[in-house]
């Protein structure tokens, strides 16, 4: 075998089979398919595990524009709550340090006694009555209730207001009784005998009442004041001082010269004050109270009248 023979025979084996070092060659078509397929299938996958459970809005741009703003609202209201909530603590704070001053003792009597009058509402005047008799309705008992009454009334609780109004006022006005002067005391008494109906009949009734109150007047006991009768003028002798058991006797000149001044000062305050003009709810009570306060002048002026014309 020659050197051609050989080469001949070579290049046909090597003719007869593909070349090795040529890639196989595919469709550009099928290349891209296959990366959307791909893309598709773990897209899909997503969505499945992301959808799971929530609602089709979720994944809608307007609908969670709505719910942020919801959540911005809701935010919004919850601090209002919280400063208004720490207002409010602020307040009662506040209204818990007035008692500060007093001693700690003495305020938990006072919540007692005013926790006894909420208690029994129908026998409120009788245990008022009683508490003063024993010294116990003191100005720390107004205290108590006026910090009870200023609570509800923050609190908007309108049947607490107006239980504790009354409470105060029913306090307030015991108290002021038992430090007024005797004649002070005969003109609360004469004025709470009005209805608001009959006032000539009233004024009746006042003018029985001053001619019992009252010592009957004639030269001699111009002359002699009362409790001073047993002193002999001619001989001197006898008592110059009046017993303890007089000292509350009440003459007209001394309920004429308080009750005038009385007046003197109501007037004095009246022409301070402006009439309010409006309609709304503190206006209009702000009226009624000055019509309600006329008219309770207007009686102390016909009693007045009464007592300086009172003849027995």
């Amino acid at each position: 075998m020659n050197l051609l023979s050989l080469t001949s025979s070579l290049s046909l084996c090597y003719c007869s089979f593909p070349a090795l070092t040529t890639l196989p060659t595919f469709p550009s078509s099928y290349k891209c398919t296959s990366g959307a397929v791909l893309r598709r299938c773990v897209k899909r996958e997503k969505e499945e595990e992301l959808l799971q459970g929530m609602p089709k809005e979720y994944y809608d741009d307007e609908w969670q524009a709505q719910q942020r703003k919801k959540t911005k609202e809701l935010q919004r209201r919850r601090r209002q709550e919280e400063e208004e909530e720490e207002r409010k603590m602020g307040e009662y704070r506040e209204i818990g340090l007035r008692l500060k001053e007093y001693p700690e003792e003495d305020v938990i009597k006072a919540r007692k006694l005013v926790a006894s009058f909420l208690k029994v509402p129908e026998e409120v005047e009788e245990r008022i009555e009683e508490a003063a008799e024993k010294g116990e309705l003191t100005e720390l008992v107004l205290m108590v209730i006026w910090n009870r009454l200023d609570i509800a009334r923050r609190d908007e609780e309108k049947d607490a207001i107006r239980s504790l109004d009354l409470l105060y006022r029913r306090a307030e006005t015991e108290i002021l009784k038992r430090e007024a002067t005797p004649a002070m005391r005969l003109l609360n008494d004469l004025l709470i005998m009005y209805d608001g109906h009959d006032f000539e009949q009233w004024l009746k009734k006042c003018k029985k009442v001053m001619v019992d109150a009252f010592p009957q007047e004639d030269p001699f006991s111009i002359l002699v004041p009362p409790g001073l009768e047993s002193f002999d003028i001619d001989k001197h002798q006898g008592p110059l001082r009046p017993s303890l058991e007089d000292d509350e006797i009440l003459l007209r000149v001394d309920f004429v010269r308080e009750v005038d001044e009385l007046l003197r000062e109501v007037r004095s305050e009246k022409s301070e004050v402006q009439n309010e003009s409006g309609f709304d709810l503190e206006s209009v009570a702000n009226r009624l109270k000055q019509q309600e306060k006329q008219q309770t002048i207007r009686q102390v002026e016909a009693l007045l009248d009464l007592a300086v014309g009172l003849k027995w």
